[in-house]
């Protein structure tokens, strides 16, 4: 399967260069084909960013509650995560709004430190469990499914300061208990469920790079190892569920891939190239080893070659053994996209071996043309074309027998624009226009829609500086105040008819 779409890959990327390509891809048309009748339509949140109450009821500290409380100058005004959305308080009010917005799913993530404050099996926090159960209760009793992510950058502090996700000898093992517990307290009510949100930025900007909490900078070394630590604690994970709950449960297991959607910057065959490369970098760092139980080839030998150069003795990306391959390979039920914007990739000719990074490994060029539609945030250009492209390329290289979950799409803006129908709005209608058109024009699987997001919250080191919901938060309130956008309007309308439009055909047949 691996050759055969590769090959379609290749064709899908010389299609996409042809000539004109651009000309008319910005198209404002909008579909008026219904979505299909069991789309999964939803919101998605995380736990830092909404809950609040960082130290209530016997919560320990995470990751970013240390940032925020010893290094206060990393977040705007003091913008951080203490009391946030108070959501922690405000279940019965988020639920009635999103009852009122008519969507099927919520995607929530749960707080390691709120249910194991140590991080380990010994102290189980009964009232962090209590506060899930409860969420969890509400939303099934509103027929709203419940999709959790148990880790979403916010494991426990006291975890961190044991080597995290670098140090295997613990992190693997404290996972699968954490995993464990979770589906036996609420495994009969949760159907969804994923492992880890985005381990690319978890293990590339916590351990590489630098550019999320715990912000650990070890360049072209600690992003390789917490992934490969990290996989092989998803993959085991879901071979605890496989032999203890799938059988009594019978949820799905997955785990939450993010990327930009790298578009060739040229017909130049270097260029189809490099796009096909960054693609496979990016979210193929991880979706191959859940499909196919190992990373990209192209992983394995750019970056054993430039180990090589730097006169290192093995490879800088760990190598799996033959049973951990085993393990990973189909460890999914369904695949996942986070996706926002488009680059365009062009050819990079090889750096000379010199310090190790992920960008050289790499060696690809990309940029976002300036006439492209800007928002608020330097690297978010709305292209929405680039989403159709996306999942057909997920689906090329990985199947979509399984169906393939857009868990998180929003629109930046610094959350205070309330007449946003053009603006948010529009953005949501044109990518799911474009997605729309992969379903029904090219037969791709797309199975739900995760909106990022309900409400504004903390987006992370930028507080409330940067925004993305549909309902506008009154932080300087105690209140924490929920006031509708004119977005949440037309998603309300969207999720309710599976329109885009004021009148739909019937979908035909897939």
């Amino acid at each position: 399967m691996l050759v055969a779409t590769c090959v379609l890959s290749i064709i899908f990327l010389l299609e996409s260069c042809s000539g004109d390509r651009f000309s008319h891809l910005f198209s404002e048309d909008v579909s008026n084909i219904s979505f299909p009748d069991d789309f999964l339509w939803g919101y998605a949140s995380a736990a830092y960013q909404v809950e609040g109450g960082w130290d209530a009821d016997g919560k320990s500290e995470s990751v970013w509650d240390y940032d925020a409380h010893n290094h206060p100058d990393w977040f705007p005004e003091g913008q951080n995560g203490d009391v946030a959305c108070d959501a922690y308080h405000k279940t019965d009010v988020d639920i009635a709004l999103l009852k009122y917005q008519g969507v099927k799913a919520y995607r929530f993530s749960i707080a390691w430190p709120r249910v194991l404050p140590t991080g380990r099996i010994d102290d189980i926090n009964e009232k962090g469990i209590q506060y899930y159960q409860d969420l969890i209760s509400k939303l099934k009793a509103n027929n709203i499914e419940p999709i959790v992510t148990m880790h979403h950058w916010d494991h426990p502090r006291v975890i961190e300061e044991q080597g995290g996700f670098l140090n295997e000898s613990l992190i693997i093992p404290a996972f699968l208990e954490y995993a464990t517990l979770l589906w036996e307290r609420f495994g009969d009510d949760v159907k969804w469920w994923t492992t880890f949100n985005e381990p690319k930025q978890t293990c590339g900007g916590g351990y590489d790079y630098g550019s999320v909490s715990p912000n650990r900078q070890d360049p072209g070394r600690g992003g390789y190892i917490c992934a490969h630590n990290l996989l092989r604690a998803h993959a085991k994970a879901y071979k605890i569920y496989n032999e203890q709950f799938r059988a009594k449960q019978n949820g799905k297991v997955s785990l939450v891939m993010d990327t930009s959607w790298y578009e060739p910057a040229s017909d130049d065959p270097k260029d189809i190239e490099a796009a096909q490369r960054k693609n496979l970098f990016n979210y193929g760092w991880f979706a191959h080893p859940v499909v196919y139980g190992d990373y990209p080839e192209v992983m394995r030998e750019r970056i054993a070659e430039r180990s090589r150069l730097q006169n290192l003795s093995e490879s800088r990306l760990p190598s799996f053994t033959e049973e951990e391959k085993a393990e990973l390979k189909g460890s999914y039920d369904f695949l996942t996209i986070n996706m926002y914007s488009t680059e365009l990739a062009k050819w990079r000719d090889d750096e000379p071996a010199g310090e190790p990074s992920i960008y050289d490994d790499t060696s690809v060029t990309t940029y976002q043309p300036d006439d492209w539609e800007k928002t608020i945030t330097s690297w978010f250009k709305v292209v929405p074309w680039g989403a159709r492209r996306e999942v057909v390329w997920i689906r090329d290289n990985y199947g979509d027998d399984k169906g393939i979950l857009v868990t998180e799409n929003g629109y930046h803006d610094d959350g205070n624009n309330m007449t946003d129908l053009g603006t948010r709005g529009r953005y949501h209608k044109l990518y799911l226009s474009n997605i729309n058109d992969a379903i029904y024009k090219d037969g791709v699987n797309v199975i739900g829609y995760m909106a990022w997001s309900l409400m504004n919250d903390v987006e992370w080191y930028s507080g409330w500086q940067i925004n993305l919901g549909h309902y506008h938060v009154d932080f300087y309130s105690d209140e924490r105040t929920r006031t509708p956008k004119e977005s949440a309007g037309y998603y309300r309308k969207v999720v309710t008819t599976n329109c885009l439009v004021d009148d739909c055909e019937a979908p035909p047949k897939r």
